[in-house]
């Protein structure tokens, strides 16, 4: 027989039995471990590759307070996309004889845009335009120059976009201007309306499959 001699004081009986607890919850952890590293390959299956996460989710876009003649700015798979609310006076100038002189692709003929935008305002919808801002030369980020006779650009100016990098210039429907680095119009990405609006980036109009990397350059 066995005196306790403290409260809580271990005896002889249960020396061995805290012993063979440790080694039980021992034992269960590391199956835990084991059992956790095991299964990881097959939960990291389940999570999205780095090739789903350059695809980019489809961006919905509020055009709510666009005003006209103004441009937001947003960004779709790293991308900067441009969409522009274009007043009637600028639809009009860009069917405009001198200004189609002085472009290198004015009927859009290069395929740097969806079927349903190869047209005269390369948009669904003439009023909005939505473009891929980086400029075909060598990836530069365009300005946006909206007023004609920009006095930075010129009294010949039609407004536009400028590449301050090594001076391309476009128009605002993205058609690029002969005599420039650039060789092609600025892309125009797959993007359809859900509503007066509102549009979705990365998204083509039902019945249509186009995508930006079948573009000749971006």
């Amino acid at each position: 027989m066995v005196d306790l001699t403290a409260e809580g004081a271990a005896t002889p009986q249960s020396e061995p039995i805290k012993r063979r607890d440790f080694l039980y919850i021992a034992t269960g952890v590391m199956a835990c471990v084991g059992g956790a590293l095991a299964a990881w390959p097959f939960i990291d299956q389940m999570n999205p590759g780095e090739d789903v996460l350059a695809q980019g989710s489809p961006l919905a876009v509020d055009l709510s307070s666009l005003a006209p003649g103004q441009q937001i700015q947003v960004v779709w798979r790293k991308k900067p996309i441009f969409i522009v609310n274009r007043t009637p006076a600028i639809l009009n100038g860009l069917k405009a004889p001198a200004l189609l002189s002085r472009l290198r692709d004015p009927q859009s003929e290069e395929l740097q845009q969806p079927p349903y935008a190869r047209n005269w305002s390369r948009s669904v919808r003439p009023e909005y335009l939505v473009l891929v801002g980086i400029c075909t030369h060598l990836g530069c980020i365009p300005k946006f120059h909206p007023d004609p006779g920009d006095p930075a650009l010129g009294a010949t100016w039609p407004g536009g976009y400028f590449c301050p990098c090594h001076g391309s210039k476009y128009d605002l429907a993205g058609r690029v201007f002969q005599g420039v680095p650039a060789p092609l119009n600025l892309p125009v990405p797959p993007y359809h309306f859900t509503g007066p609006k509102s549009l979705v980036v990365g998204e083509n109009p039902k019945g249509v499959n186009f995508d930006l990397g079948s573009v000749e350059q971006l």
